[in-house]
């Protein structure tokens, strides 16, 4: 630190440092758990492929939510625009690469965000929920409608996406969709922490705890949060792409409020405003619906509740945030 209380440029470089070493050690943590998921659990990689698709509409609500302060029910959306994007370019187009797809899906995701942002942004708390709400049924409306390009309430079906590098195909056993999306996970994930550590993620930060100095500081406000926006509809479309190239048909369900409210509960869940909360609640919230459903498939509902009303009360800043802050604490007092 220097004479002027500004951290020197060594203490800022040792920081960036500690960053990317404790990036790097999530990174591995990711790769050991999907190894292991692939190793230890090959009959139920269809679950596991699940969860990577709904990841990737988490970290993207994850960005307007945890970093932008954006309250929001209607994320699902840009999900959903990825999905039929992908499959109409699939079907109608014969457009079957499934890297192709899923850079389809990011463009649509990405001006889906784009009109969602416009929309959503005019009302501030109460109003942005109503807003989200309004866009979500829009979505999935003009979906049903345009039966002919969607396949409205039957949904779009006979998206056969190409071999990946023409030698692994998608077999029903869902291994090469298992590998593919936790290449896709990875790419993005390391992109969006690069992202949230930039000068503009700390923007993003500033304007989540105080838009009015932020806005007195010169910055647009409503521009950033647009860019950032347009940026989750990205990721968010991305997700939509692999769920249409695993499961090969997009449903009305991927337009679904339904969608959007558990995706701000698994957020909620791990805790908002890191990444890696996202990973923690999307894993815990569909491993644990799965297994009490399985269970108790009458009452698994209110097994799942209690589970969120206990994380709430006993940890308002989600699992992983939670932990994170408690680590936190005992490495301070053993210095």
């Amino acid at each position: 630190m220097s004479a002027a209380g500004v951290p020197s440029p060594l203490s800022r470089t040792s920081s960036r440092r500690h960053f990317w070493q404790r990036d790097l050690v999530g990174i591995a943590i990711i790769l050991a758990a999907a190894l292991l998921g692939y190793v230890f659990v090959p009959d139920n990689l269809a679950l596991l492929t699940r969860i990577i698709a709904i990841l990737f509409l988490v970290l993207s609500l994850d960005l307007v939510t945890g970093y932008c302060g954006v309250a929001t029910l209607g994320h699902a959306a840009l999900f959903g625009a990825g999905a039929y994007a992908a499959g109409i370019a699939a079907v109608t187009f014969n457009i079957t690469s499934a890297f192709s797809m899923v850079a389809i899906g990011a463009l649509a995701g990405g001006v889906a965000g784009l009109v969602c942002g416009v929309v959503i942004l005019r009302g501030h708390g109460l109003a942005q929920l109503v807003l989200s709400i309004a866009v979500i049924h829009l979505f999935h409306e003009a979906a049903n409608k345009a039966s002919t390009l969607t396949g409205g309430s039957d949904g779009l079906s006979g998206i056969a996406p190409d071999p990946i590098l023409g030698l692994f195909e998608f077999d029903l056993f869902g291994r090469t969709a298992y590998l593919f999306g936790i290449l896709l996970l990875l790419i993005i994930f390391v992109m969006l922490r690069i992202l949230v550590r930039s000068p503009f993620g700390m923007l993003c930060r500033g304007i989540r705890q105080d838009p009015l100095r932020v806005s007195a500081m010169g910055a647009s406000v409503k521009a950033t949060l647009i860019k950032m926006y347009i940026i989750s509809g990205a990721v968010a479309g991305v997700g939509g792409a692999f769920n249409a190239v695993s499961t090969q048909v997009v449903g009305l369900d991927s337009l679904s409020f339904t969608n959007s409210a558990e995706a701000l509960v698994m957020l909620v869940l791990g805790g908002a405003g890191s990444l890696y909360g996202a990973f923690v609640g999307t894993i815990v919230f569909v491993w644990f619906e799965d297994v009490v459903s399985s269970a108790n498939p009458f009452h698994w509902l209110t097994t799942v509740g209690a589970l969120l009303i206990a994380v709430v009360l006993f940890a308002p800043k989600g699992l992983y945030g939670t932990a994170a802050a408690l680590f936190e604490r005992y490495r301070r007092r053993l210095k």
